[in-house]
């Protein structure tokens, strides 16, 4: 099983996208703000499509961003984060961010497009190899 979830994009001035989104017609279904890392979150989808969500994140200290670097990454739901990720990496796939948690990996794709796998319900057991592997680069 596999579902999406998101397309996460940086952005400079929250409340000026939020009013564009809305514009389009999107609708603002909830924010997070976490004043410790300095950030914050805020989802909008479509009425009537909330399964297909996209995530504003605002980092309160970025003076601005080129093109492209305010692409973030792609989402997905997934019934068994280590069974994807073993696939992945069996195909050759660098597992930018390992799934130590059981909840989340990020992997990039061939043009080097972060994709999130978040685990369906509560994290899995943690287990190696993924426990101990180390970050790769950035997600």
């Amino acid at each position: 099983m596999i579902k999406y979830l998101h397309t996460m994009i940086r952005v400079s001035d929250p409340e000026a996208t939020v009013r564009f989104f809305e514009l389009l017609g999107l609708k603002e279904l909830h924010r997070k703000e976490v004043e410790a890392a300095r950030f914050t979150l805020i989802f909008l989808a479509a009425p009537g499509d909330e399964d297909a969500q996209v995530e504003l994140t605002y980092n309160w200290d970025e003076k601005g961003y080129d093109e492209g670097r305010n692409f973030g990454h792609l989402a997905y739901r997934v019934s068994n984060i280590y069974e994807v990720c073993d696939r992945l990496m069996a195909a050759g796939v660098t597992i930018n961010r390992p799934p130590r948690d059981g909840h989340m990996a990020f992997v990039r794709t061939p043009d080097n497009i972060s994709v999130e796998l978040l685990q369906d319900g509560a994290p899995l057991a943690v287990a190696e190899p993924w426990a101990s592997m180390p970050n790769i680069g950035h997600w």
